[in-house]
């Protein structure tokens, strides 16, 4: 098949930052030394409230979670917590107001230093559509044999909602049904056996994740079409969650990234691999139809004093030896966690590297601390607490066997897990407009030095992409 690729980048020069990131820079730099002065004269006089408030808040938090993870009498106290914790709150909030003058209007003027040094840092960070087109290496060429396969009870059946069999037809896509009975892996195999040169997958991220393992093992590009209920995997790539049609666009576009996957003892995935408290869970029967009662049903349990630790056991990047952790997750990729607009959710899909956090904690108790620690971006000050990034990662267990959750697929495997990190190892066909996205995402990242650096012309993410791969991870095929 032809790719019509363009010439790598590594022999152009750098586009030149623009005057619009390098004065967003300057702005984002100047108003955060504003923001903090008039955080400091907001707080000065009334630092008591303040630690009221934040008292509060973790009261809330612990109460919340002995409410969801206690039984009798725990719950109701965790119920009475809730109740006593949004008071701090609220009595701590009408103090620091009552005795101030102006204080709508200095809340205010914090506000939009805050909004406005956000702001202007990631618009700073992001590039613009020809810079993107710039740094991108990209193929254009559309397959000419593409196979779209589709699971129609996904996403509450969104592939006959949205009429995905008919437009996959207009654009000359052959599509495969997912049956009861029917075997999804050997639907992918025979159309490799029947000449497609591009395998997509209409479906949830287990079902996205299988798929894509095939394209991979016959270095094929794979195309990821929003049809799953929550489609962690799409929000990640900058795809359209909500309406799949869009996403149908990259047949049709062709344009390629290279993007990471992981594998855990050889087995593919594209999300995360969990352990524990998760990994339990998702092997109880129903769980799929009824994720919040079999979930509350189960964590007091899980949780609770009189439970032994769980058999989980690794070593963190300081050598020593974790034992007992009641949830671990790997990622594909570092996810961003703590009390922002984007938690959970992964900046970039190309950074060559796995996300580590486990939680660890004999009681209870223990994680309901860790819970309002979290609540204030501050779960790393608890020993509890564990979070890196490595490129292999390997878990033991005493009994031989595991738990596992693989990109929501409940699995037993033997152990030692061992988690692998395959560098750009995915070819994947997206939309065009979505590399919009995925920029943006990735400028979600943001460091003073970053701003300074932008502010005197130098772009801080040609560092991070690699070099020749450009900001979303295109492809020099």
């Amino acid at each position: 098949m032809a790719t019509g690729t363009a010439p790598p980048t590594a022999h152009r020069p750098p586009p030149d930052v623009s005057l619009r990131r390098r004065v967003l820079a300057v702005v984002s730099l100047l108003s955060a030394v504003l923001l903090v002065v008039a955080t400091v004269l907001l707080v000065a006089d009334h630092l008591r409230d303040l630690v009221i408030g934040l008292v509060g808040l973790a009261v809330t938090v612990a109460g919340g979670w002995w409410l969801i993870t206690g039984r009798l009498p725990k719950r109701v106290a965790g119920g009475v917590g809730v109740v006593a914790g949004l008071g701090l709150v609220v009595w701590a909030v009408v103090a620091a107001a009552s005795d101030q003058r102006y204080p709508g209007l200095r809340a205010a003027v914090v506000a939009a230093l805050l909004v406005l040094t956000v702001a202007s840092a990631r618009g700073a960070l992001a590039h613009d559509v020809r810079e993107i087109r710039e740094r991108q290496v990209v193929r254009r060429t559309p397959p000419e044999h593409p196979v779209l396969l589709c699971n129609p009870w996904s996403g509450g059946g969104k592939v006959e909602r949205f009429g995905l069999l008919e437009l996959a037809a207009d654009m000359g896509v052959e599509t495969v049904l997912l049956d009861h009975g029917l075997d999804l892996e050997q639907l992918a195999r025979d159309a490799v056996a029947r000449g497609a040169d591009c395998l997509a997958m209409a479906g949830g991220d287990g079902s996205q994740a299988l798929v894509a393992s095939i394209a991979v093992e016959h270095d094929l590009p794979f195309v990821c079409i929003t049809a799953g209920t929550r489609n962690h995997f799409a929000l990640d790539l900058g795809l359209d969650r909500e309406d799949p049609r869009r996403s149908m666009a990259a047949f049709r576009d062709a344009v390629e990234r290279r993007i990471d996957y992981a594998t855990v003892n050889g087995r593919f995935f594209v999300n995360n691999a969990s352990l524990g408290v998760y990994a339990t869970i998702v092997q109880q029967e129903g769980y799929r139809e009824q994720k919040v009662e079999t979930s509350t049903a189960l964590l007091p349990d899980l949780l609770g004093r009189q439970d032994r630790p769980f058999d989980l056991q690794f070593l963190d990047p300081d050598g020593t030896d974790v034992d007992g952790a009641f949830l671990i997750q790997v990622s594909n990729n570092p996810y961003a966690l703590g009390p922002t607009s984007d938690v959970a959710q992964r900046r970039r899909l190309d950074s060559g590297e796995l996300g580590v956090f486990a939680v660890t904690g004999a009681t209870g108790r223990d994680a309901a601390t860790l819970v309002a620690l979290t609540a204030l971006g501050q779960q790393r000050l608890s020993k509890n607490w564990h979070e890196f990034t490595a490129t292999s990662f390997e878990v033991r267990s005493r009994s031989g066997r595991a738990y596992v959750g693989v990109d929501g697929e409940a699995l037993e495997l033997e152990t030692p897990l061992t988690f692998a990190i395959h560098p750009r190892g995915l070819r994947i066909l997206v939309p065009e407009e979505s590399l919009v996205e995925a920029d943006r995402r990735r400028a979600r990242t943001v460091t003073a030095a970053d701003l300074v650096r932008l502010a005197r012309g130098i772009d801080p993410l040609a560092g991070r992409d690699g070099g020749r791969h450009g900001a979303a991870g295109g492809t020099t095929d």
